[in-house]
């Protein structure tokens, strides 16, 4: 009677403890969702959004490792990988930002949906396997969905193009991130990544001379943006990402993160008033742009259960 009492206990534990951490992922991707609603009420422009942010977000991790006395020892090629990630992140989140700038966080968000397509074709050629029919169709969908999209305005297509250009190197920044993460602790990587990415944009900006003091004049309410954008949305998001994937399976971690993008447009139309902007079309196309990325998920964890 005690065994069947002490096992129904720890099965409860169990189970209460996945519901939580299921909790807390949608929050975390809740998070991912407000970062594009902050980057339109951030007045400043792109580039230098990402270099506070990125440069607010290190220092924070950096006392993170310090605290928690975490050791860092990576090797030579590791350390090189790194940096390549933290280049890659910069690129993203500026031409990210910069597509939120010139067209709304639908849009921008719609658009970079594609990324897990991106990553479709990519893995393959990193990974040396063959590319996935299914995938090729997914694909064809998602540029349907573009289509209906781009009818909306063609005065959006800057910011499509930039968003889809931040979709290719944010593919490209999870499969650098995605060999790392299995051999190095994910703080040490947001660390290097975080730093470099300030030292990338810090060279640009004084090749351009870009560092004035106009450049520093921040509003208080701006800071006030950039903060929860660099602690929460940045430091807090990303590790604390990386501890509920041990916890939950990885198709759990993929539906939920796709929704990232629902959440985003739907506080956009909410806060934003982006409702306003756009037609039946552009729920058109984000409907067939998102369903295909949730199908495409199901798809690949179907194909893995049968491996």
């Amino acid at each position: 009677m005690y065994s069947l009492v002490h096992w129904h206990f720890i099965y409860y534990k169990m189970q209460n403890g996945k519901l939580k951490n299921l909790i807390h992922l949608h929050f975390i991707v809740f998070i991912w969702g407000f970062t594009a609603i902050l980057g339109k009420l951030i007045s400043i422009d792109a580039l230098p959004l990402v270099w506070y942010r990125m440069g607010i977000a290190s220092i924070l991790i950096i006392i993170y490792v310090l605290i928690k006395k975490i050791k860092i020892t990576v090797s030579k090629k590791t350390l090189l990988i790194m940096v390549l990630g933290g280049v890659v992140v910069a690129l993203h989140w500026v031409t990210f930002f910069r597509a939120i700038k010139v067209s709304n966080v639908s849009i921008a968000l719609a658009t970079l949906s594609i990324g897990a397509f991106f990553t479709a074709i990519l893995e393959p050629i990193w990974y040396k396997r063959k590319i996935i029919k299914y995938e090729i169709i997914f694909g064809l969908l998602v540029i349907v969905g573009l289509y209906f999209i781009f009818r909306v305005d063609t005065s959006y297509l800057y910011g499509m193009i930039l968003a889809a250009i931040s979709a290719f190197l944010a593919a490209t920044f999870s499969i650098i991130n995605g060999r790392l993460v299995q051999k190095e602790k994910p703080s040490i990587i947001a660390m290097v990544e975080l730093s470099t990415g300030v030292v990338f944009l810090s060279i640009y900006f004084l090749l351009t001379n870009t560092f004035t003091v106009e450049f520093f004049q921040i509003s208080l309410l701006d800071w006030f943006y950039l903060f929860i954008l660099s602690s929460v949305c940045t430091a807090y998001a990303f590790i604390a990402a990386v501890k509920v994937m041990r916890f939950l399976t990885p198709y759990t971690v993929m539906l939920t993160t796709n929704l990232e993008p629902v959440y985003g447009i739907l506080m956009a139309l909410v806060f934003l008033g982006e409702s306003k902007e756009i037609n039946s079309m552009f729920y058109l196309g984000a409907l067939i742009i998102l369903t295909t990325v949730v199908a495409n998920g199901i798809l690949k964890n179907r194909s893995k259960l049968k491996k």
